[in-house]
């Protein structure tokens, strides 16, 4: 016999599926419909006309061009470091945010005494409760928290970045390890091999490629939040639009905003071309 014609959604079902984002988004668009009619009046085009007729003509002086090349590589250096220091603190939890559903528990090697159970839970939820925690807070205010205790400068967006996207590398590092085949894993422990060559040998292996791709990708997130870090004094682009702000030096601003988006896309086609790399070596 063939297998059975999976049954069509009810009624109900379908208009669950589509009427309760529909009315999210209705609702939502409900609490900021003054500022949208606001946006769409003559009054807003001309104010907005009038602020972007004051950007041109970019200030392309050698003296400037030198100040935003040398706030670009800083940004750039930002990313790197801070997506660096993400992905260590997430590689570091990997192993304890890591559920039995996964790697499997006791073993002929390892005894699964309540103690050691207790044990492991507790670091597992530990291990959730930071990357929540870590996540949870976003980088502006992770940048603030810094300068106080390091001072203003890109250390400060370095740490920023480390600290947020920790948590969110780590949600993704744990995530893409539930969904390993569990063949590997539980070959490995019917052997006697302990759970941490299980996660080593037998689940990270399977991982690894995601892994890489999931760390490339919040680079490329990363970049552009460097370049806002600095509006709270953590160096790069950011700190300099933040002083063309301040200053109303608008000619400025459109330099900055070019090189804001020359970096965004070189880093996009740096990033997918390693990606396409690794992905052929795996």
């Amino acid at each position: 016999m063939g297998a059975p014609i999976p049954r069509r959604p009810g009624g109900w079902g379908v208009l669950a599926a589509w009427g309760i984002p529909i009315l999210l988004v209705l609702w939502s668009f409900n609490g900021v419909r003054g500022e949208l009619a606001g946006f769409f009046t003559a009054e807003s085009a001309t104010q907005m006309w009038a602020y972007i007729s004051r950007l041109w003509p970019p200030d392309r002086s050698p003296e400037f061009l030198l100040l935003v090349a040398r706030a670009t590589a800083e940004t750039f250096a930002i990313s790197v470091a801070g997506t660096a220091v993400a992905a260590a603190i997430a590689a570091l939890l990997l192993y304890f945010a890591a559920s039995d559903d996964v790697l499997g528990a006791g073993g002929e090697q390892e005894s699964a005494s309540p103690g050691r159970v207790m044990g492991r839970r507790a670091a597992y939820l530990a291990a959730r409760a930071a990357l929540n925690l870590m996540r949870s807070i976003p980088e502006l205010v992770w940048a603030i928290i810094f300068v106080f205790a390091v001072g203003l400068g890109p250390f400060a967006g370095v740490l920023a970045l480390g600290a947020h996207n920790g948590g969110v590398i780590g949600k993704l590092y744990a995530e893409t390890l539930e969904n390993v085949r569990r063949g590997p894993v539980e070959a490995l422990r019917a052997g006697g091999a302990r759970r941490s060559s299980a996660f080593l040998y037998g689940a990270l292996p399977q991982a690894w490629s995601q892994l890489v791709a999931y760390t490339f990708y919040r680079w490329e997130v990363n970049i552009r939040a460097a370049a806002v870090l600095g509006f709270v004094g953590a160096g790069g682009l950011g700190q300099q639009m933040h002083i063309a702000l301040s200053l109303f030096l608008e000619s400025r601003l459109v330099t900055l905003i070019a090189a804001v988006f020359i970096l965004v896309n070189a880093v996009d086609l740096m990033s997918g071309y390693l990606r396409r790399k690794l992905d052929a070596a795996f």
